[in-house]
């Protein structure tokens, strides 16, 4: 095997993106709208949410921002741009609160890592969460100590699409990046890889891209990491 490493996404990747994601995301507008249940949908629906499909858009705000960012633009348009550290703070606790409980993993994750582990190959997870969203949204499923590597928004590495992610892990492993694979469902995901020059980019449809949004740019498209290590 040419490839020592493998890096995941985390959300829609890892997570089931709209079982984990919209229980979580309709907690914090309910809250940010103070009751008003137009204006809960409008902080959905205007960032990524397609209410017709009961999923988000690939390549939205909600589906590929970070916390920070989501905090912005939802600070201007619920008319209090002053209050976006505010709304940042309280979008990251209730991220961190409600992650660990509507957490959903994709099928067999522990049997597909383990079965990587086992192929001697370096796991790290790059995520536009949080470090400790990380931490909260994986530690009920027996899987963290499988990663050698993590990454969230605020670790220092950077934000998707840029490379920094990648390149992080690159160093801490020891690798160079032709022998990594970057794996994501989202295009921003398959974008980090391509400016890290990793080896392979994979696509994997359990999230919020199809897989026409994803042959574009990945080198290869599964249905879902279970059929990773059988590509590999």
């Amino acid at each position: 095997m040419k490839y020592r490493g493998v890096v995941f996404d985390k959300d829609g990747t890892l997570l089931d993106f709209n079982r984990t994601w919209l229980p979580i995301y309709r907690c914090a507008v309910r809250e940010f709208a103070a009751g008003e249940a137009a204006l809960a949908e409008q902080l959905l629906v205007e960032h990524g949410f397609d209410p017709q499909r009961n999923q988000f858009r690939s390549g939205s705000l909600l589906a590929a921002g970070n916390n920070r960012q989501i905090a912005d633009e939802w600070a201007r348009q619920l008319g209090k741009p002053e209050q976006v550290e505010a709304i940042s703070l309280r979008l990251n606790q209730i991220f961190h609160e409600r992650g660990a409980i509507e957490a959903t993993p994709v099928a067999n994750l522990a049997g597909t890592l383990r079965q990587l582990k086992a192929a001697g190959l370096k796991l790290g997870v790059a995520t536009a969460d949080s470090h400790q969203g990380i931490l909260n949204t994986l530690q009920s499923f027996d899987v963290l100590q499988e990663f050698d590597f993590l990454a969230g928004y605020d670790s220092g590495h950077g934000v998707k699409p840029d490379a920094g992610m990648v390149q992080a892990f690159c160093q801490r492993m020891s690798l160079q990046s032709d022998a990594v694979v970057v794996v994501g469902d989202n295009c921003h995901d398959i974008e980090m890889g391509r400016n890290a020059n990793a080896g392979l980019c994979v696509g994997v449809l359990t999230g919020t891209s199809n897989r026409a949004d994803l042959e574009t740019i990945a080198d290869i498209v599964l249905d879902d990491i279970s059929a990773l290590p059988e590509y590999l």
